[in-house]
């Protein structure tokens, strides 16, 4: 069956071009299976654009994205709005694709904004997006489920950098709410520590200190919910060419990728449990990323990425044309859950019609 399908994709954030990248795959990759795409930019500054050349990697080289409508979501679709900012032409939409990395893009405002206009979402719910936006939230919730994770400190200002000296060094200092690995740094001592933690303020409102695990290995494993049960990936290892995993090592070659990780079967199927525990017990949706750090025998999960990169489609197939059938899948999943969302009840309790006259304006002693 032919659908709609926006894949939205952007933001304001710093992983802006990094969203792009992964927006405007996807939306060939659905392009490539007969659907009909709208692709969705949000610009640094805020502003929506669509149009059918947005799905070109081109088209956001010198701004040129610029040139293209603007749009609003509304309820049931979008309007593409004319040069006076007027609505134009309306797209019925009939689901949603979530590709924004960082801000409130991930963290919890596309999905927001798509469910108060009664559009449906392929991708994580608004809790787990804005949980796992945020480094610290990630700890907690991870914790009560049982979860192993490093310890860590949470720093609110900048001078409560000395607590995170407890710890011990080495420490590796992030900003809380921010991905790709940007802002963060490895202190081995109390001058890099205080340096760390001023550039991380520089980024974000809030700091997580996490204790530096030695010989450590960075596992990554994905899942998405079809058919009644959490799909997961192979294990995946990351190999950085530094300390931990830098923006450099996953964007500009200086790392590499050992698909499947080489680990004993027993890590291996630990890791893909813990994903699939996880996903289920917080009954996530779409395709998810689960980042672990193998270290001193242990297995410690470190971020969970409601919007990995490039949807981990190297993860979950052999190639974009293969990929095609997951995106369908989480689609499928997305329709069905609305179907039975949208079948609940709300209630009108009357109570506005028992008020009396004037009751909520302020009278004159």
């Amino acid at each position: 069956m032919k659908r709609n399908i926006a894949v939205i994709f952007g933001g304001k954030s710093c992983e802006n071009e990094i969203s792009v990248i992964t927006g405007t795959m996807a939306a060939n990759v659905l392009k490539s299976g007969g659907d009909t795409v709208i692709p969705l930019y949000i610009s640094r500054q805020g502003d929506l654009f669509t149009g059918d050349g947005l799905a070109d990697i081109e088209n956001f080289k010198n701004e040129k994205y610029l040139s293209f409508p603007r749009a609003v979501i509304v309820k049931g679709g979008i309007y593409i709005l004319n040069k006076r900012g007027r609505p134009k032409k309306f797209v019925k939409t009939d689901v949603a694709l979530n590709c924004c990395h960082g801000g409130f893009g991930e963290g919890g405002g596309v999905c927001g904004l798509f469910a108060l206009n009664g559009i449906p979402l392929a991708s994580a719910g608004m809790f787990e997006s804005a949980a796992f936006m945020d480094k610290y939230y990630t700890k907690l919730v991870l914790s009560s489920l049982g979860v192993k994770v490093a310890p860590y400190v949470y720093i609110r200002e900048i001078n409560g950098f000395s607590e995170a000296e407890e710890l011990g060094f080495p420490v590796i200092v992030k900003p809380a709410k921010l991905g790709s690995s940007i802002g963060i740094e490895v202190a081995n001592d109390k001058s890099e520590l205080e340096t760390a933690v001023m550039s991380a303020f520089f980024y974000d409102d809030g700091v997580l200190c996490e204790k530096y695990l030695e010989e450590r290995r960075e596992i990554n494993c994905a899942a998405y919910f079809s058919g009644g049960k959490v799909v997961t990936s192979e294990c995946e290892e990351a190999v950085s060419g530094g300390d931990i995993l830098s923006f450099d090592d996953k964007y500009a070659g200086g790392g590499k990728s050992v698909l499947p990780a080489d680990l004993p079967e027993a890590v291996s199927n630990e890791i893909k449990a813990i994903t699939a525990n996880v996903y289920s017990k917080l009954n996530m949706r779409g395709i998810v990323r689960f980042d672990f750090i193998l270290s001193g025998g242990s297995v410690y999960l470190s971020e969970v990425n409601t919007v990995p990169g490039s949807l981990s489609y190297y993860l979950l197939s052999s190639g974009f044309r293969d990929f095609y059938p997951v995106l369908q899948a989480v689609i499928i999943q997305a329709l069905e859950d609305y179907k039975r969302s949208s079948e609940k009840k709300i209630l009108n309790t009357g109570v506005l019609d028992n008020l009396p006259l004037n009751s909520c304006k302020f009278g004159r002693k």
